[in-house]
């Protein structure tokens, strides 16, 4: 087949996304399809910036502002469906995360293009992106998410409704981007202006305590349970990207009853907010065995330190094979 994989983009995970394209297009050529590296930001990879990149690190912290601004002066969105790398393949491998490339936009202009590509549609790609609509739509399903307010609300209203400790972070972004503990009063509204930095809508939730879970989706079947174990306080940019800042455990050491409802838990997440192909959905367990659905991801990450990766791994689904299993679901 003839796939191109989009990767890069001009989101803070940008250097993320560069990372997960690159391992995608090498894993879908040693299965023999004819693949070309898209940047939405750049154009068409060459083989020598193919190969810079795969021997690259995501590195611990994502780019800055400034960088990411001079990149979107040169991006090319507008012209992308009219380009024959898309036009002309039998499926776009969306290998973008956060912004652009996993809000919706993207997938709406394929759309329109009558290109057919991997993952979530223009509506649920938007819904999971707007972590106040999914939270909604999870507790409608059932699915148990922790109590948040949005901003505006004052330091009085955030104590009052949720206590301390919480979580300060953009409503719409990834990779803990933007994200801040806040553990008192007093660093509520710096957290509050670090996180508006990354977006409009900033959301505070009450702080889970306990261990965190995750669980693939690839078509309608969850994959084994994982939790990862971080060396911060939180599993962060740079404990998801920097080899040795964290342990992944698939399966995860829990009971497995335990196991069985949070795999429900992230299929009725899944199927709340009408995604397709695969996901990942994130949770916290508390220590008297309660489960917190955090997020869905509707374009996890592929990195080597990737989690849906390792949960595919646990089934003995190589990543070659996992990528190939994508592709199929998006010609469904």
């Amino acid at each position: 087949m003839k796939i191109t994989v989009l990767l890069g983009g001009t989101s803070s995970e940008r250097n993320v996304s560069l990372a997960s394209g690159i391992r995608i297009v090498e894993a879908l050529r040693s299965r023999g399809h004819e693949v070309t590296a898209l940047d939405p930001a750049k154009g068409v990879l060459s083989a020598t910036e193919e190969t810079k990149l795969s021997a690259s690190a995501v590195g611990t912290a994502p780019p800055s502002l400034e960088a990411l601004s001079r990149v979107s002066e040169d991006a090319f969105l507008p012209t992308l469906t009219t380009m024959p790398e898309i036009l002309d393949a039998d499926v776009v491998f969306l290998a973008l995360h956060g912004g652009q490339g996993e809000d919706g936009t993207i997938q709406a202009l394929l759309d329109m293009a009558g290109a057919t590509y991997t993952g979530s549609g223009h509506l649920s790609s938007a819904l999971a992106m707007d972590k106040d609509l999914s939270k909604k739509l999870f507790r409608s399903a059932g699915v148990q998410t922790a109590d948040w307010v949005m901003s505006p609300a004052s330091v009085e209203e955030i104590e009052g409704m949720l206590g301390l400790p919480v979580i300060v972070k953009p409503s719409k972004q990834g990779s803990t981007v933007g994200l801040s503990v806040v553990k008192e009063r007093k660093q509520i509204e710096p957290a509050i202006a670090e996180a508006l930095k990354y977006d409009d809508e900033v959301m505070i939730e009450r702080f889970i305590a306990g261990r965190e879970l995750t669980v693939g989706v690839l078509g309608e079947a969850a994959l084994p349970v994982g939790e990862i174990i971080p060396k911060h306080e939180i599993y962060d940019y740079e404990c998801k990207y920097t080899a040795g800042m964290a342990v992944e455990e698939f399966p995860a050491k829990i009971p497995p009853e335990a196991a069985a409802f949070v795999q429900q838990q992230a299929l009725a997440a899944f199927e709340s907010l009408k995604l397709r192909g695969y996901a990942r959905i994130d949770f916290r367990m508390t220590s008297n065995g309660e489960f917190y659905c955090l997020e869905a991801n509707t374009l996890p990450g592929m990195t080597e330190l990737s989690l849906i990766p390792q949960g595919a791994a646990a089934m003995g689904i190589s990543f070659a094979e996992l990528c190939e299993r994508i592709v199929q679901l998006a010609l469904k």
